[in-house]
């Protein structure tokens, strides 16, 4: 795994600190309408929590625009490194508690992963974890089966790449199965459980696939 910089690191803390210091002044001002009162203290960190993580969404995707995730092996000491190594310190110390805890109902995990930049279509909802958000796309009427994993980069010793992952309509992909980078599902296609597609496969309309490595099944 290659090395996070200083640089990369102070990055993103500076946004960090952002995000906490608004979310501390949101929180004064609104505290403010509340009366004096035995919860008011739980109200407080409730009212936190809500504003911290909607801020992070907001500095997180300007983030993205200004410094946007790229396809292709990145080259050390280059921009393009230098966005997905923060875009990883926001997963790993963010997102990441956000987007593998079972507490929070699936329509609204929905929610979050397009607030963290997912192109997910109508009716499309996944029990499992996105890794990538930004690099996701899936059509209309998918379902990402519990304890699913998408995930768009490849990490493989200093070997560091992205590749967006494409899914179409009416695509089904069983509990526990993962689907590594680069990877395409065509329209109808079912991914069984437990299956592992890898890198770049490419699986077509009404295609069934399963096993690990995953292979065509029907």
């Amino acid at each position: 795994m290659r090395k996070i910089s200083a640089p990369q690191i102070a990055s993103f803390l500076v946004l960090l600190t952002i995000i906490v210091t608004l979310s501390v002044l949101t929180t004064s001002i609104l505290l403010q309408f509340l009366s004096p009162g035995e919860y008011r203290s739980i109200v407080s960190i409730g009212i936190f929590i809500l504003h911290f993580y909607l801020y992070a969404f907001v500095i997180y995707r300007l983030f993205l625009k200004f410094l946007p995730l790229h396809e292709g092996e990145l080259k050390p000491g280059t921009k393009e490194e230098f966005s997905a190594q923060v875009n990883i310190l926001f997963y790993l110390l963010l997102f990441n508690s956000l987007i593998r805890t079972h507490f929070i109902p699936v329509p609204l995990l929905r929610l979050v992963y397009l607030a963290l930049g997912t192109k997910l279509g109508q009716n499309t909802y996944s029990a499992g974890t996105l890794l990538d958000p930004p690099l996701t796309e899936f059509g209309d009427n998918c379902i990402i089966g519990h304890d699913a994993v998408v995930f768009c980069h490849a990490i493989e010793g200093e070997y560091f790449a992205l590749s967006k992952v494409k899914v179409g309509n009416n695509v089904t992909i069983g509990a526990k199965a993962v689907i590594m980078a680069g990877v395409t599902i065509e329209d109808g296609a079912i991914i069984s459980a437990g299956a592992v597609v890898t890198k770049d496969c490419h699986i077509r309309t009404n295609e069934i696939w399963g096993g690990i490595p995953a292979k065509k099944i029907k």
